[in-house]
């Protein structure tokens, strides 16, 4: 990687878990300060949580589904989060916001929800570049919900529409807003840039009318296949099923409903991941290139999975924020 690519660069977590709860305002306990890789203070964790759904979300069939948080003991804290039956977006505004906001989707597998590393952060690093950021709490497929293979979808759909809907009162503009996600959140970023017209759910207001297209995606590490031998399969087992058929896994196979109509994507992998396999990444290239799509690509030889976007071994964040503005984000 040469030297101008690394002047570019700026803005792991793990171990024992112990069980939280969540506050009726559906915030967590704040973090510690937090420091960018240079060094710089970012900004608080917030407190501020909007509703995605008036009534709250439809087909719940398990009715003593109840959100849990558990927390790693060790320094700094990772928070993984299961159970959702509120979804929500944790909002982060900045100081200075620049007009552009993004969707922010945690990963764990469509088991759980890593809010830290992969949400929280991602919002306080972005924040401070002037993006507007909303850090997504979705339902997980697989804890009793009608329509399961549907259900994040639908809330990253709702999501995004009603960010649009608000964009005035967060001084962002509507054309201006993209997702990013991380693994399986990568999997429903990537389904939300291809599926952000899908009839998965029925409109429940006005919003539900707002075109749900991210201006651009960011799939990071990303699930983005259900083929066996290619995907997770932890992912595929919690969104399709381990022995789901092949309409079912060409259907949530991202990389097959890629159009001219797909955002411009920015994509990032470490080559070494044995969670997830790098495949993944090139395969989605391959289709956004085959569709005329803009994309630009970053492989990492090391990194691992789930590195998020404060670990040092793989200094990325700058690199997006490059391609963003690139691609008209923000000025």
């Amino acid at each position: 990687m040469d030297l101008d690519r690394r002047a570019l660069m700026t803005a792991g977590l793990g171990a024992g878990l112990a069980s939280a709860t969540v506050s009726a305002s559906g915030a967590l306990a704040q973090t510690a300060e937090l420091k960018n890789l240079e060094g710089a203070v970012l900004p608080a964790e917030t407190t501020e949580y909007i509703d995605l759904w008036p009534n709250g979300p439809a087909g719940l069939l398990k009715a003593d589904l109840a959100e849990v948080v558990k927390t790693s003991p060790t320094p700094p804290p990772r928070r993984l989060v299961n159970g959702v039956v509120r979804p929500r977006l944790a909002v982060y505004r900045p100081e200075k916001p620049n007009g552009a906001a993004m969707l922010v989707i945690p990963g764990g597998g469509y088991t759980y929800i890593s809010v830290d590393h992969e949400g929280h952060n991602v919002g306080r690093v972005l924040s401070a570049a002037g993006i507007t950021v909303f850090v997504l709490y979705y339902r997980l497929p697989a804890e009793g919900w009608a329509d399961a293979s549907d259900v994040p979808l639908m809330d990253a759909q709702r999501a995004m529409r009603l960010i649009k809907v608000k964009a005035k009162d967060y001084r962002v503009d509507p054309a201006r807003v993209g997702v990013m996600g991380f693994s399986a959140g990568g999997h429903l970023c990537a389904s939300l840039a291809t599926g952000y017209g899908a009839p998965v759910y029925p409109a429940v207001d006005i919003i539900d009318t707002q075109d749900a297209r991210p201006a651009i995606s960011a799939p990071i590490y990303a699930v983005i296949s259900m083929k066996p031998g290619l995907t997770h399969a932890g992912s595929r087992g919690n969104l399709i099923g381990a022995n789901a058929n092949a309409d079912l896994t060409a259907r949530y196979s991202t990389e097959n409903h890629v159009t001219a109509q797909t955002p411009p994507t920015f994509l990032l992998h470490a080559e070494d991941d044995g969670a997830v396999p790098v495949d993944n990444t090139l395969a989605f290239r391959a289709a956004l290139k085959t569709a005329g799509v803009p994309v630009e690509t970053h492989l990492f030889p090391k990194g691992g999975h789930g590195f998020g976007i404060l670990n040092p071994v793989v200094p990325w964040s700058g690199l997006f924020l490059h391609f963003a503005r690139q691609q008209g984000l923000y000025a």
